[in-house]
């Protein structure tokens, strides 16, 4: 297959919106590059993990109280180790760290992430898609990097997104001005413009959710469900699509329409 031009790598639209910005700095570009950096690294450990010493459980548990696996372990050093060489992050919070983690970045960086370095990282062992969530935000001028720097409002994030590690290797993230999917090209090693604009479909015919919980859902939401399995007419019925890597859900659902659902129950009263 001749590539025919029409792709452009994640550098090339990030420096594009770059450009668009009278007042940008170029320090948000570099940073989006090293999450790229980070993914790629993480992808390659994933791609060969059946192979690699790399599957299996830590023996820790993270702070969230689930059995870390090594490959949690590893994503978490990656992405620390790209984001303290790429020095634009000041501070991380990662679900794999008790605390957070700050970084003496060269120059002084002035953005705090947020991240899960692998989400669904149990499933790898049955080679299931996982995938890394990630969200930024900004330091104002004179915030130091503290918690309270990372407990802010999803309103001021300045960008969010997530991995998945799959069929092919996908990096999704809007910056606040649509949402763009760009798919990793193993044979020049970078993320391609795949997916410009996505939008979730008005309608979709799939929904998530754990249904091996039925017996401690709320009445309203067994009725909710029985609604949508049984009294909708064909060719309208939902469908039940639940992997159980979240990522690997809310993907689908993003690309073809549906509703992701992790609601409450006797054990996780919030969900």
């Amino acid at each position: 297959m001749v590539r025919t031009g029409r792709f452009k790598t994640l550098e090339q639209f990030v420096l594009d919106q770059q450009d668009a910005a009278p007042v940008a700095t170029g320090a948000f570009s570099r940073l989006i590059r090293d999450l790229s950096i980070a993914a790629k690294v993480v992808n390659s450990y994933i791609r060969r993990a059946g192979l690699l010493d790399v599957l299996g459980e830590t023996g820790e548990t993270n702070v969230q109280g689930e059995v870390q696996q090594r490959l949690d372990a590893i994503a978490h050093a990656e992405f620390v180790e790209a984001l303290r060489l790429g020095g634009e992050c000041a501070l991380i919070v990662s679900e794999e760290a008790d605390e957070i983690v700050p970084l003496a970045p060269k120059g002084g960086g002035r953005y705090v992430v947020l991240l899960d370095p692998l989400d669904g990282s149990s499933n790898i062992d049955v080679n299931v898609s996982v995938g890394t969530i990630f969200s930024v935000f900004r330091l104002a001028d004179g915030e130091a990097p503290t918690i309270e720097a990372a407990l802010k409002p999803g309103r001021e994030q300045v960008a969010a997104g997530y991995v998945i590690y799959g069929s092919s290797t996908m990096f999704v993230f809007t910056a606040g001005d649509g949402v763009n999917g760009f798919t990793l090209d193993p044979a020049v090693g970078e993320f391609m413009l795949s997916h410009p604009d996505l939008k979730t479909p008005d309608w979709g015919r799939f929904y998530s959710i754990d249904e091996g919980n039925a017996a401690a859902f709320s009445p309203n939401l067994e009725r909710f469900l029985h609604w949508m399995e049984h009294e909708q007419p064909e060719p309208s019925t939902y469908k039940t699509r639940y992997v159980g890597s979240f990522i690997t859900d809310f993907h689908r659902n993003l690309l073809k329409g549906g509703l992701y659902m992790y609601p409450a129950t006797a054990v996780y009263p919030d969900g």
